[in-house]
């Protein structure tokens, strides 16, 4: 899943800012641009294994420019990093489901196109059904 990270830029005296929108309180920072996107994957891992062991939902990030028109982020750069939320979701269990011919091929057409399983799709696209309603 890849995160939209807000990094403020540092200067002589101060590290590079962190903050992970799509997960309030989720925050680091790195003496450097490239250290900053690191520490923001470790940051991100370690909020979603608290979310995890309270049993909650790991939230779906927003795309990267709804948060880019957020003026509480004026100034700051951008980026999206990409964190294997797999393990946090719980052990996998396979399942049959029945769809028609068509839609099973647009399904993996559009998988494919946007470098994800069959499965992966489905999954997020339950979650965001979901976090709709």
């Amino acid at each position: 899943m890849k995160f939209p990270i807000a990094l403020e830029p540092g200067t002589d005296t101060t590290a590079w800012g962190v903050v992970v929108p799509d997960l309030p309180g989720c925050f680091s920072a790195g003496d450097t641009a490239e250290q900053a996107f690191a520490n923001a994957v470790e940051a991100i891992e370690a909020h979603l294994e608290l979310l995890a062991e309270d049993g909650r939902d790991i939230p779906l990030p927003r795309p990267l420019d709804h948060w880019q028109a957020d003026p509480q982020f004026a100034g700051w750069v951008w980026g999206l990093v990409e964190v294997d939320t797999s393990r946090f979701e719980g052990k996998a269990e396979k399942i049959n489901i029945t769809l028609p011919r068509r839609l099973l091929a647009r399904v993996d057409e559009y998988a494919r196109a946007h470098g994800m399983t069959r499965s992966g799709f489905l999954a997020q696209a339950a979650q965001r059904a979901m976090q709709a309603s």
